[in-house]
């Protein structure tokens, strides 16, 4: 429990025996928790971009996926490498941003919007990356199609038998499956890491909504 909750609950209690603090003491306990929490998202944003490349690293011996890096894929993989790591640098830059906005905040209804901003940031964040690894997946799968050879000639046997629709509806089905259960880790990972930062960042807001009535 963090010292603004603990002197709360100790003015319930007991109105003499805890210190009445100003306006500008509170607003400064708010500003300083706030700012650790938006540093926080900054730092664990690029552990998580350090992790994920450390794990794409650890698999590059891996037999399919050398595989699949011989393929003619460069006019797709490489916009959307470039693509992703743009999009990845901007939102690093924007939570060191909103870090740096918040430490030197000096007014509570500034704060409050900067929390906001912060908040919205995270969100996109999220989404960028759920939507990035859907569209990554599909276009994966395009590519295997298009230049694997043994889905090729698994295609054509399929096509000759009448069972073409129901050849790629197993892929497609695998891969939903797949898919799913991806979105579902991540969004796990990312209601347990951001989703905590922000419930603590949503609950600074709320304190200062209090002092600005």
């Amino acid at each position: 429990m963090d010292e603004l909750e603990l002197l709360k609950k100790g003015w319930k209690k007991d109105d003499s025996s805890y210190p009445k603090l100003s306006y500008n003491e509170i607003y400064k306990m708010i500003l300083k928790k706030s700012s650790s929490i938006v540093k926080w998202i900054f730092v664990i944003s690029i552990l998580e971009f350090v992790f994920w490349t450390l794990i794409a690293f650890a698999f590059k011996g891996n037999k399919k996926l050398q595989q699949f890096e011989k393929f003619d894929a460069d006019y797709i993989i490489i916009p959307l490498t470039v693509l992703g790591y743009l999009v990845l640098a901007y939102f690093f830059y924007m939570f060191y941003k909103n870090y740096r906005t918040i430490s030197v905040t000096d007014n509570a209804k500034v704060l409050m919007e900067n929390i906001l901003k912060t908040r919205r940031t995270v969100r996109h964040y999220v989404a960028f990356n759920l939507v990035f690894l859907v569209i990554s997946t599909f276009a994966g799968m395009y590519i295997q199609f298009d230049q694997n050879q043994l889905i090729i000639e698994k295609a054509h046997l399929a096509a000759a038998d009448g069972n073409l629709l129901l050849f790629y509806g197993r892929i497609i089905l695998v891969t939903a499956i797949f898919l799913i259960g991806a979105i579902a880790i991540l969004l796990f990972f990312y209601w347990l890491i951001y989703g905590i930062l922000l419930k603590r960042l949503n609950r600074n807001y709320k304190e200062l909504k209090k002092l600005e009535v």
